[in-house]
């Protein structure tokens, strides 16, 4: 089996970090696996990038300046809106062609138009779509933030202003896109896999549910001190840690983290002199004032060893998303044995088993946020904790089982139509 995976980047992003895994997951597990890629970011032969890179830069800037203008040249949302209008035609090229199955994950910002995803479907090959957010079954939007228009007809766009806006043209789009054809969707998360199953864009389709993969042997335990002394951070505090790509994302909650610090430091003024923060990420030190407690900003890390050094440093992970799909950092904290603390949204209750392998506050609960972070530094059988969390993230998320779930599904895609249910 020949399987294609399409994403804009190599590296960069989530979806780019989960992709790759899948595909290092497939390979380990006997399919010919390759991918497709705009942002060749490395020299691996099972990578491939587009030739015209110009051509894909003027795709993303024609994009932002049609979505500007809809946004009556405002830069509000401009990065949260997604209408892909342009992009390029894949299916012309050899890795397409002898591909037996094409399977798209993140694939905006200049990857491929409507018409290039039309394009894939009308070729005959099966076509697997991983949901890293929910764009693939609503207009514009990668995230809903709780607006329920795409279970009937998305208009009326809350990140949009005036009349229908721009969100129905692009909705009747998608629609015609999909006419007449079948996609196999696969959601990262069970509660993604439940919202998008509500969608009307998505009507007739399958949709399932495989978490993403993670190579245990990369992310594991180790030693506590020796990480700390190889990032220059304290031997002899605790240290709570915060990732995000971009620390600043509000969608990630660092606002919810300062707050659940201060009330924190407020009931426990101690913990000044034996706590720090820990901050991975880009604008780390925009933020690293705000808090109550000594921050160590880190800064930006792509170096996957460094990354471990980073997780294995923690005593206590927190992320307070506001919505979040499955992410790749509670996974890769906890399989590192570092307990987790988030807020009860998207897929995080599915991967934190609360009070047994981190805690899981109630969602925009500052008190109990804060309360997490102390019953995990404080009051649990820590050593269980992260026993529990290496265990949750070998059974639920190791290579040889997410890459067994995925043939599967890729062998139900390939079967001819009147042999589907």
């Amino acid at each position: 089996m020949r399987v294609l995976i399409v994403n804009t980047s190599e590296r960069t992003g989530g979806a780019a970090v989960a992709a790759n895994r899948l595909m290092e997951a497939l390979k380990n597990n006997g399919v010919k696996a390759k991918m497709l890629v705009r942002d060749k970011e490395t020299d691996s032969l099972t990578v491939c990038g587009l030739k015209a890179k110009w051509r894909a830069q003027w795709n993303f800037l024609w994009e932002r300046l049609v979505i500007w203008l809809h946004l009556c040249m405002k830069r509000d949302h401009l990065f949260e809106i997604d209408i892909a209008n342009c992009g390029v035609d894949i299916t012309t090229l050899p890795e397409f062609q002898e591909a037996d199955v094409i399977h798209l994950h993140w694939v905006n910002q200049g990857m491929l138009s409507l018409k290039n995803i039309r394009k894939i479907l009308e070729s005959g090959k099966p076509v697997v779509w991983t949901m890293h957010d929910i764009w693939p079954a609503t207009a514009i939007c990668h995230y809903a933030r709780g607006c329920k228009a795409f279970q009937t007809e998305c208009c009326h766009c809350p990140l949009m202003s005036g009349g229908l806006d721009f969100s129905h043209r692009v909705w009747l789009k998608k629609q015609r896109m999909l006419q007449g054809q079948r996609v196999t969707y696969v959601a990262c998360s069970q509660w993604l896999a439940d919202e998008a199953r509500k969608s009307a864009l998505l009507r007739g389709q399958v949709v399932t549910s495989i978490p993403n993969p993670i190579d245990t042997h990369v992310f594991r335990p180790q030693d506590k001190q020796e990480a700390r002394r190889a990032l220059n951070l304290p031997t002899d505090k605790r240290i709570i840690l915060f990732v995000s790509q971009r620390v600043t994302d509000p969608r990630k909650g660092m606002g919810y983290f300062v707050d659940a610090v201060a009330k924190l430091v407020e009931k426990h003024p101690e913990m000044k002199q034996d706590t720090v923060v820990g901050i991975l990420g880009g604008h780390a030190e925009d933020v690293a004032s705000q808090l109550s407690l000594p921050a160590c900003p880190l800064g930006y890390v792509s170096n996957p060893k460094r990354i471990v050094e980073v997780y294995n440093s923690a005593d206590v992970f927190v992320l307070p998303s506001l919505e979040d799909n499955l992410p790749n950092t509670l996974m890769e904290s906890m399989a590192c044995g570092v307990p987790c603390v988030g807020f009860q949204v998207g897929g995080i209750p599915e991967m934190i088993d609360h009070r047994q392998n981190g805690y899981v506050a109630r969602f925009r609960d500052v008190d109990d946020l804060a309360a997490g972070i102390r019953y995990v530094l404080e009051e649990a059988d820590y050593a269980e904790l992260g026993k529990s969390a290496v265990q949750k993230v070998a059974h639920s998320y190791s290579q040889q089982s997410v890459a067994k779930r995925y043939i599967e599904v890729y062998e139900s895609a390939m079967q001819p139509k009147e042999m589907k249910r």
